[in-house]
């Protein structure tokens, strides 16, 4: 078929099978006007052929056109969607549609692997009829159906369509479908998404994650560790160490299944006339508490060719890994296999062949824990982006299977890389450089996402204890899910890279699936309250990323099922509140707590024995809690005045409460292991010069005699 012909059906959106269909005619005009032609000197046959090759191109546009003409309005021109691009809409009955997938909504694509491009001028006609007549509640499942059958080409052809779909959604009332539908549209869409990505944020701001400050919030740990016996986790990158790492780059880890044997890729060998680095394949034993020094993977893995991005079977006799711009490679990069001998040699390096590799860069293997899944990496045209994620399954005879794109969920208009399968669950680890996720850091961010009933969820991205400003990919986690392995540069050499190592935390972790949720507000007005709310794992002490209460009061976190956490909140306008609990299954926990209302109060438990300034026991519970508001506070400065009755010497009096004020200030700073410092706190004594009450009676003195805590507030405050 004549390459114009092509170009014409990618600048227009015009499917390969439409084309197709007009074809014999444009060839037989075309033959007919060469054969009446052939005869005729060289410059006529040029004008045949020009003629020839014109008439070509008017009848395909024309056609293009009269097909494309269906569809256009959701991509300019009369669009669906209004300038404002929100759906004009009347009020709608909400149950008239009714989501047949539940609560945990999420659609299927069963074209995606099928047809490069979906159109049907028929089903377009009626999309078109019902939003003229404005029928939205048939007009809903109708448009729905249509995007299910969508092909790869669509997402970025018609996107305003997800768009649109999203909207309805919304508008009627169904908003877990629309947050998971405008997350599609942001995924793919081309153009400017700002409208969008309001709408969407606008929709999700009571759901998003608030995280608190990081260099705040250890803070606020190391202030703890100090005051507390309880162990708060503390993330700490560790470099593996000389054994494992080199002065080149080294990255790409690999965990065997028994936590003992790490593969991973380095640049330390060089090689031919121009002593360019070489990519080989290295791994290091875990023996006796230690990383024995790295050996190369030797031949015939390692090559004068470059080799990384390794995975082990199971079993781990088979290896895969990628090499590059080899003989037997049919791309950049393509995969191989090698498998484990009985003399424990490695045998013969084989190519994975045309099902999984492709004339494109095909890398970044990894293996489901069953091993009958391979996934990995590939730029191959006819994805949604840069490179994207693919999979393929072993057949009856054990070959693998086509390779499939994992579709609009995981893969986006960006790039998705690294996947990496967890050995134990079934949840897929991979990093995306995507800006328009709902959640990103910076370049490259590591996300999660589940196996549900047979389908991949929504990723989720692992957080700012693992995400950053620059790019995360190339890890591994262990299969107890302890720890996790990344290559990471140093700030004055960013091209070297070293493997660390650090304690895996909750927002990464497998397990983290059951639901802590509730509300936090005053206990009078109902108004929510601003603050952090901190949540540590007792049994594990798996690290829990701190989040800043929602605007609405509410907090969320996923958390590991059956295991015993202490739930920390704190904030400028309350105590601090604790509650431990063990969780058991999805869980809601709202806290209604008394504000302080005046900057001025007094407890009523903190009470002297008469003429003494000794702390009692039944004091320390009030105490503690000023302790822990002062550390919560830390630009917070507090005024302690002692009163007395009017009974006996004032010159006693002043001294005696200037004395309480005095113990109450030194148990403080003791208590909080001297973070609490001498200039944060003023002590002072009035003696009786500053009565509540006239003292008539025995209950009047009682009034009087008190001690008075003041909290003055110092800028700047603390950022919650």
């Amino acid at each position: 078929m004549p390459s114009y012909v092509w170009y014409i059906q990618w600048s227009i959106g015009v499917p390969k099978k439409k084309i197709c269909q007009i074809m014999p005619i444009l060839y037989y005009f075309c033959t007919i006007i060469e054969i009446t032609t052939r005869n005729l000197d060289s410059p006529m046959r040029f004008v045949s052929k020009y003629v020839s090759l014109s008439f070509s191109l008017i009848f395909t546009i024309l056609f293009a056109f009269s097909v494309n003409a269906q569809i256009e309005d959701f991509d300019g021109g009369d669009s669906l969607v209004n300038p404002n691009g929100l759906v004009e809409m009347a009020t709608i009955d909400t149950n008239a549609y009714i989501n047949p997938f539940g609560k945990d909504y999420q659609m299927d694509f069963p074209n995606l692997n099928r047809v490069r491009y979906y159109s049907n001028p028929n089903k377009i006609k009626k999309i078109r009829k019902l939003m003229k007549n404005k029928k939205y509640d048939k007009l809903l499942p109708v448009l729905e159906e249509y995007v299910r059958l969508f092909g790869i080409d669509n997402f970025y052809k018609d996107t305003k369509m997800i768009w649109l779909l999203g909207q309805l959604q919304e508008k009627q009332g169904l908003l877990s479908e629309a947050k998971s539908t405008y997350r599609l549209a942001m995924n793919h869409h081309l153009n400017n998404i700002k409208q969008l990505r309001n709408e969407f944020d606008t929709l999700t701001a009571m759901d998003k994650d608030y995280y608190v400050d990081l260099d705040y919030y250890y803070d606020l740990i190391e202030l703890r560790r100090k005051i507390d016996t309880l162990h708060v986790p503390r993330r700490v990158n560790v470099n593996m160490g000389k054994a494992v790492n080199s002065k080149a780059e080294d990255y790409g880890p690999y965990m065997n299944n028994d936590n003992n044997k790490l593969i991973f890729t380095s640049k330390r060998n060089y090689q031919g006339a121009k002593d360019e680095a070489n990519e080989d394949l290295f791994y290091s034993v875990y023996d006796y508490g230690y990383w024995t020094e790295a050996k190369p993977m030797g031949y015939p893995i390692n090559s004068k060719h470059n080799e990384g991005s390794a995975t082990l079977s199971a079993d781990g006799t088979t290896l895969y890994f990628s090499r590059c711009n080899c003989l037997r490679c049919d791309g950049d990069c393509d995969i191989f296999r090698c498998d484990l001998q009985a003399d424990g040699n490695w045998g013969e390096v084989r190519n994975l062949g045309s099902r999984i590799n492709s004339k494109y860069w095909d890398s970044h293997p990894t293996l489901s824990p069953s091993g009958d899944t391979l996934f990995f990496s590939s730029s191959r045209p006819g994805g949604f982006g840069g490179t994207d994620i693919y999979f393929s399954t072993k057949t009856a005879d054990g070959d693998w299977g086509p390779a499939e794109n994992m579709g609009p969920i995981i893969n986006t208009k960006a790039s998705e890389v690294s996947p990496y399968y967890h050995p134990k669950h079934d949840v897929l680890y991979f990093s995306s450089n995507a800006s328009n996720r709902s959640v990103n850091y910076g370049g490259f961010d590591i996300y999660r996402t589940h196996m549900i009933f047979g389908k991949w969820r929504e990723p989720k991205n692992l957080g700012p204890l693992i995400n950053g400003e620059g790019d995360e990919y190339y890890f591994t986690i262990d299969r107890d899910s302890k720890k996790i392995y990344f290559a990471k540069s140093k700030k004055k050499d960013l091209k070297n890279l070293d493997l660390y190592s650090y304690d895996l935390p909750m927002d990464a972790h497998p397990l983290a699936t059951t639901k802590l949720t509730g509300f936090i507000r005053d206990d009078e007005t109902g108004n929510p309250y601003e603050g952090i709310v901190t949540v540590i794992d007792l049994d594990n002490s798996i690290e829990v990323t701190p989040k800043n209460i929602r605007p609405d009061g509410s907090y969320e976190f996923d958390l590991i099922d059956d295991n015993n956490y202490l739930m920390v909140i704190q904030g400028k306008d309350f105590f601090r509140i604790e509650k431990q609990f063990s969780l058991d299954g999805d869980t809601k926990m709202d806290f209604d707590i008394p504000r302080i209302r005046v900057n001025r109060f007094v407890f009523e438990n903190i009470e002297f024995e008469p003429g003494k300034a000794e702390i009692k026991e039944e004091m320390e519970g009030d105490l503690k809690k000023l302790i822990d508001f002062m550390l919560d506070n830390p630009y917070f400065t507090m005024k302690i005045s002692g009163h007395t009755d009017s009974q006996g010497d004032e010159d006693d009096n002043i001294k005696l409460s200037t004395d309480r004020a005095e113990a109450i200030k030194q148990y403080l700073m003791e208590f909080s292991f001297w973070e609490i410092g001498d200039e944060r706190i003023i002590a002072e004594g009035h003696g009786s010069s500053k009565p509540l009450v006239e003292e008539e009676t025995d209950k009047d003195r009682e009034i009087n005699r008190r001690v008075e805590f003041e909290i003055l507030n110092a800028e700047p405050e603390p950022d919650f």
